[in-house]
């Protein structure tokens, strides 16, 4: 196998441990850990804010120490630290021990992505940069999807589930230390500067922060819209995760669509196919055929369009590759940080379907804005 693929495998791997497990698995085995160190409402809630200021600081860090010490130790270090929390999430003695464990482990997820992009600008030519960005990135459909077989299997042992994933993010540690590269003056040469703000980032910006805000409505909160249209158990919201994640592995195309279609028309096929799967996961008339496909179109455009963003911040500073991801990925972060509470808000006021449907034509908006890469 040629360094190339290595590094794409190990960076596919890196992102499945980092957000599979590490950070969307953590939901998946909520009702068990709930049944065993009761978590209060207030906790729940400080869990998910500290989730979001945990990704905000660790990918601008990740950012900062990448461009200046390189690619191979901030990814280590994504890996270790994914395994240490989720290591503590397995020996979690209380509920208060399981939240910052939690938040720990959830920060790998805005440690990994920047040094993967680096190494992908030092170690691939080129010409196949972008195919290997997005299969890196269709890392996380691979991370969820594994993660709910082991849910339905491991029951009430969701300690050892844990247990398990920290190996594996140990082992991941020791194979990135010998497939990322190091530093490169490539890549550090404009690491003291600002990024410049031109119209390419600032539409980049306008576009992931509204398709992060109208995602939040399936991903915080898919699996109480199912249990109030299908009174599905813990058990249907993992095959709905498993239907997502399994969709979310086509994004690994997303460099070879925009390729051959353009930037623009794939950013806008996908979004009308992500407000096509909040309405079929999310409406009154949802069936359970309906809700699982909607699970594969949400899950297949998601990855596919943060694809198209890490395609698109990546080229819009070529010269600094982790600073262009970060830009993308910290706005959709604030964007279902910002969706969230507006979603759960409206809730309250208006009838389920007419929040579903708001937040379907919110994911269309995006496309107002015109999707662009610049060719180097």
């Amino acid at each position: 196998m040629s360094s190339g693929l290595y590094l794409g495998a190990t960076g596919f791997a890196l992102i499945a441990v980092c957000y599979g497990f590490a950070r969307f698995s953590f939901g998946l085995f909520l009702p068990q850990i709930d049944a065993e160190l009761s978590l209060s409402s207030t906790l729940s809630g400080l869990i998910s804010g500290g989730a979001f200021l945990s990704y905000c600081i660790a990918i601008v860090l990740s950012t900062y120490l990448t461009e200046r010490i390189g690619a191979r130790f901030v990814a280590i270090c994504a890996a270790l630290v994914a395994a240490v929390g989720m290591a503590s999430i397995a020996i979690a003695p209380s509920a208060s021990w399981l939240a910052g464990a939690v938040i720990l482990a959830g920060s790998s997820t805005g440690l990994v992505s920047p040094p993967m992009a680096a190494a992908v600008a030092v170690g691939i030519q080129p010409d196949r940069q972008s195919v290997t960005n997005t299969v890196i990135n269709a890392g996380t459909g691979a991370g969820v999807v594994l993660s709910g077989p082991v849910a339905l299997m491991s029951g009430d042992q969701w300690r050892l589930a844990f247990a398990g994933f920290a190996v594996a993010a140990v082992g991941l540690a020791l194979v990135a230390a010998l497939s990322v590269p190091g530093s490169s003056s490539k890549v550090t040469k404009n690491a003291n500067s600002l990024p410049s703000f031109n119209g390419v980032l600032w539409r980049l910006i306008f576009a992931s922060f509204l398709m992060g805000a109208a995602s939040t409505a399936i991903w915080s909160f898919g699996g109480q819209l199912i249990a109030l249209r299908l009174n599905w158990s813990s058990a249907g919201v993992e095959f709905l995760w498993i239907a997502i994640g399994s969709a979310g592995i086509a994004g690994a195309g997303a460099g070879t669509l925009i390729a051959r279609f353009r930037i623009d028309r794939v950013h806008r096929i996908f979004l009308v196919m992500l407000a096509a799967g909040i309405l079929l996961i999310g409406v009154g008339a949802a069936t359970v055929a309906l809700t699982l496909f909607g699970g594969i179109l949400f899950g297949a455009a998601y990855i596919m369009l943060t694809g198209v963003y890490l395609v698109w911040g990546v080229s819009a500073l070529p010269d600094r590759p982790a600073s262009g991801l970060m830009i993308g990925f910290l706005t959709i972060a604030i964007g279902q940080a910002v969706g969230a509470p507006i979603f759960g808000l409206l809730m309250d006021r208006l009838t389920t379907n007419s929040v579903v449907t708001i937040f379907s034509c919110l994911a269309l908006t995006p496309g107002l804005t015109r999707a662009e890469i610049r060719m180097c």
